[in-house]
This record gives C-alpha cells, structure tokens and sequence, in this order.
C-alpha cells in the first residue's frame, strides 16, 4: 500500500486495490500535502498520470474529513478538458478512484444527446467533467449551476488554448465562485497560459515536474529512412517488424487516414480509425475495440487522438513527419506511458531527413537511425515466432490424445507441420517489398536543406510509371489519383490482384488528379475486363472500368474561362495562341509627374 499521509483515506484504499505500488514524480507531488489549498499552475509531460494526480489533489477540497459524499446536488468539482474522448476518459478514472467516497459524476461533452445530460445534471453530481463548448451551453441555458463548486481543474490547458476555448475557459471560469480553487495542468507553459493563470488563480503555486521537452526516459525513438515513394509500404513492414499488440499510426489529414485505413484492412490488419469527421458513437466503439483487444492498429490524425490513453499502447508510428517538436512529443507521448515502456517510428523519406532531425533536435530527442524492414527481416522474425509457439506448447492432454493419435496414423509428422506452417502464415499479412536504401551513407552525409517547404505528399507527377505504349493495348480507369495519393509502387499489385495478370501484362500508368489509366497487354484484356466484374476482385470503395477513349488518340483541350466571364461571351485566352495575336503586354508603368 501506499503510505502517504496527504493522500485522503478513501483515495489511498482505491490505488491499493487498483494495484499501484509507487506513483509518478507528479502524483507525489500532488500527495506531498506541501501546497494545501493553494492554486496550482502544474506542467508535466503528457502520460504522467495527470489524471489520478488532479484526483489526489481535489479530493480534501470536495470530502474535507468526510470518508464519502452526500447526497448529489450541485456540483462541488468541475474538470474541464480539450475533447470528447479525454473528457470520457477522465471521467473513468475519477470514477474508480473515488469508488470509495461514492462519488457520482457526469459528462458534458459536444457530440451527445444534451437532454440526457440535463437530466443527470438535474439529479445531482458531485463532479462534473466536460468539454468548453458544451459546459457553456449548460451554464447559458441555465441546466449547470457552479454556485458550490470548490474546485476547478483545466486538464491539458495548454491544447484547449491552441484549439481556441480561450473565450469559453473564461466564460466557466467567470461564472464559477471567486472563492474556489483553480488547477491548470499542462504540458507546456505559454504565455497564454500565464495569462490564464494570471487572470483566474490567486497566488498559484508554480510546479514544473519535468520539462515539457525531456525525452520520455521509457520511449525508444526510431527514425526509419524510406524512400519517398515507398513510406506506406514502410508503414505496413514496421506494424509487421514489432511484437506490439497494439499501435497508434499518425497522419497530417483525414484524406490519408481513410486511405492508409483501407490499405491496412486490405493487407489483413485489424484496424480501426479515428478522424474528426466521424460521429462520437464512430469513435467511441474504434477506441473500445482498440481496448478490449478487437482491433490492434489505429490510425488517427492528431486532433482526434489528443488526450486518448490506449491502456496496451506500445507502438506509435508517425507516417507523416511532425511539423514540429510539440506535435512529435504529443503524439509520441500516447505510449510509455506511467512507467510502461515503448517504441516511437519516425517514417521518414529520404527527402525528408533534415526537416525530421530538426524536429527532433528542437524536442531534444535522441533518434536512432534504420532503415525499414525488409521481407527477409519479416519472414525471419514470423518463423522465430512460429517455432516458439511450436516449443512452447504443453504436451497434449488425455482429451486431446485421442486425435492427436488419429492425426499421426493418418498424416505424417512432415505434413502435419506444413500444414501448421501454412495456417500460421497464411494468418500474418504479407510484408511489402522496399528497395534498399543506404542508409549507412546518407547518415554520413549532411542532409541538405529541403528545396521548398515540401509537405509529405510531395510532387506526384514523377511517381507515374512511363513504359512505351504496347502495341494493341487496351485502357483502362481506376477512381484513385494524385487527390487520394496514387503511387504506381502499389497501384500495379493491386491491379495485378484484381484482373488476374501479371507485372508484364500492365503497360504505362498515368495518374490524374482523380483518377489512373493503365494499359493492358491486347491478349490479356479480355480476360482482365472479366476478372474485375467479378464480386470481391476489386478492394473495397475502389473502381476499375475499361476507359471511354484511348489515351493514345489526341485529346482535345478545352478553352480556359475567365472567372468573371459572362454567358453568351467568347471566352478570354491565356497566353499565347498559335498566331500570338492574344498574348499578353506587359503593363506600362506610367512616370509619375
């Protein structure tokens, strides 16, 4: 058991049965008892524990020398978080380790049915936890009376502020009594947060547990140099190159969390996502089969993931670089978390590697370079795994001797275990073939600054594959294009896949802004027109239909339309024409007088 005099009695019998031996440095901060009643102004990097260390905190202010609550009424605690999902989150283990004070709460949270929760609120709660937007709405309307609350937690301050509550923060905090006290827990400490805390606390007491840049002491950073093309294919042999049960993939934007979703899922993964165009229900049950073992991959753009805790987290991939130190050590802090220890990928296009060592040297992190996971890696490490679970297999018990004597009077040894290695195989997504990289010499090269300011979806055009025209070829369309990041690398197997042929039965691919055209060998046409017809040929969401012309014939350009042209008007070139009778004269600057 824990034994500290300032953690309340009813706290201290819950962390006892919840199986804590020893709290982080912030939880025994917060169970020092050095700052009494005081206002706190805290900074701890994210998966500290912030949650059970605001709870310890709390709890003399809302029980006093009480060992339980009274009977609900108005709400005695408010806290106050940037999402849905943390808010939920906190609310949960609030929950427990207040099991033994009988402590009701609700949420308020944007995305629920806002009567339920006017309903709850109506039948009393000691502690209310909820989003800005929403807890506004409840105050305005009158459903949420702050006039007995004693105190008041702002978790993750800092990120409520970047999304841009600073109106609603102090709207709540106005509204609640002046003699309270206020909490800001943060990972970083801006000067908007100063003016927080300014405005709302009195005298706070400034705790700063770790620097908000420390490299997390139980996180392996890995930098995976890819080539540039090839960094989702790096993505699916770095989740196969692990034994992490469950790992978090970050992307910049919604467009590529769908995209890399659907690859995921269609390579065998079990995958869910998390954007924030999806319904709370959608989130909800993505995060809940993330935690019960159902799914063991989700990918997420860095919004909707703020504040989640994955309890098994243990891999955190970034397949887009972070754009700076904040959002790396954000996103890299969903794993290692509370003394657990994990392994951040960095994925990282060979293009790409200066912004990505500045990025972490701003965070102050040390990265150990690789290059990505080949096949033979892969296949190496599933036959390890495959001969373990073979040896460490207990001997067949009085139940299962009977047929397992059946099967070696029917079989031999030999073909039972091919059989074994096949279904072992067969169930493990199938690794991605990456060129090799050098990545010995590029490290002893200085990485050159990147021409521009390139985001990771680079210059398509290059990646389309130019083989001469086959003779008699016939074109074909397919609805993905430069829009949902086309790239010939998987493009071709997948079209291979679908249509039954093989690499030298597909000639060019020319990729537009929404849609691919590919040549088809003229003998093998036929049959891959039939194939795609099939049910089940083509993935999911995806369309491959023979084109309505051949690209080889000439296309016809159309005229280009002034914005402002009016109908029934000829429409205003650009440029030159053939004549150059409508090009362009420079405008003559007039002297001034």
């Amino acid at each position: 058991m824990i034994m500290t005099p300032a953690i309340h009695p009813a706290l201290a019998s819950s962390l006892e049965a919840r199986g804590y031996a020893q709290l982080t440095p912030v939880q025994m901060e917060m169970a020092s008892g050095h700052h009494g009643d005081a206002d706190l102004l805290v900074s701890a990097q994210t998966g500290s524990g912030k949650t059970v260390a605001f709870g310890i905190a709390i709890a003399s202010t809302l029980l006093g020398d009480a060992d339980q609550f009274e009977t609900a009424g108005r709400p005695l605690g408010l806290v106050i978080a940037p999402t849905r999902e943390l808010a939920i989150q906190v609310q949960r283990e609030l929950d427990w380790l207040y099991a033994a004070a009988k402590i009701e709460t609700t949420t308020c949270v944007g995305g629920m049915d806002m009567r339920k929760e006017r309903r709850a609120l109506e039948r009393g709660a000691h502690l209310v936890v909820g989003t800005p937007g929403r807890l506004r709405d409840h105050i305005t309307k009158g459903a949420l009376d702050l006039g007995a609350i004693r105190a008041v937690v702002l978790d993750e301050a800092d990120e409520m502020l970047d999304l841009g509550f600073r109106e609603d923060l102090e709207f709540i905090l106005g509204a609640a009594p002046r003699q309270r006290r206020t909490l800001l827990f943060s990972a970083t400490v801006p000067r908007g947060i100063a003016e927080l805390a300014k405005d709302f606390q009195k005298d706070a007491v400034r705790i700063a547990v770790s620097a908000s840049t420390e490299q997390h002491a139980d996180i392996e950073y890995q930098m995976m140099l890819v080539r540039r093309d090839e960094r989702e294919h790096a993505v699916i042999n770095a989740l196969l190159d692990t034994d992490s049960t469950s790992a978090l993939v970050f992307c910049h934007t919604r467009e590529a969390v769908r995209h890399l979703t659907a690859r995921l899922a269609n390579r065998g993964f079990s995958v869910v996502s998390l954007s924030g165009e999806m319904a709370q229900s959608e989130r909800s049950n993505a995060l809940q089969s993330m935690r019960d073992g159902r799914a063991h991959v989700c990918v997420a753009t860095d919004v909707a993931a703020r504040g989640i805790d994955l309890p098994h987290l243990d891999l955190v991939i970034h397949a887009d670089v972070p754009s700076n130190p904040a959002t790396l050590l954000h996103r890299s802090g969903r794993t290692g978390r509370a003394g657990r220890k994990g392994v951040c990928v960095l994925i990282v296009p060979e293009n790409r590697r200066g912004a990505a060592q500045r990025v972490l040297a701003l965070a102050k992190l040390a990265a150990t370079v690789r290059a990505a996971p080949g096949i033979a890696e892969i296949e190496k490490r599933n036959h390890g795994q495959i001969l373990d679970a073979v040896l460490s297999t207990a001997e067949p018990d009085e139940a299962e001797a009977t047929f397992v004597a059946e099967l070696l009077a029917q079989a031999t040894p030999r073909r039972i275990a091919a059989a074994f290695l096949r279904q072992q195989l067969a169930a493990r997504p199938v690794p991605e073939d990456l060129l090799p990289l050098p990545v010995a010499e590029m490290q002893a090269r200085k990485p050159r600054r990147d021409k521009w300011a390139e985001n990771d979806h680079g210059p398509m055009a290059a990646r389309e594959s130019r083989k001469p025209d086959m003779e008699g070829g016939v074109w074909f369309t397919l609805s993905l294009g430069r829009a949902q990041r086309a790239d010939p690398k998987w493009l071709l197997p997948m079209i291979c896949k679908a249509g039954g042929v093989s690499k030298r039965d597909v000639g060019s691919i020319r990729i537009d802004d929404r849609e691919t055209r590919f040549e088809i060998a003229a003998d093998k046409a036929a049959g891959f027109a039939e194939q795609i017809g099939r049910p089940g040929s083509v993935e999911r969401g995806i369309v491959i239909a023979p084109a309505g012309e051949a690209w080889g014939a000439p296309r016809r350009s159309k005229p280009k339309f002034d914005k402002g042209a009016k109908p029934g008007k000829k429409p205003a070139h650009r440029g030159k024409s053939s004549a150059g009778d409508h090009a362009r004269k420079p405008k003559e600057r007039k002297r001034p007088k």
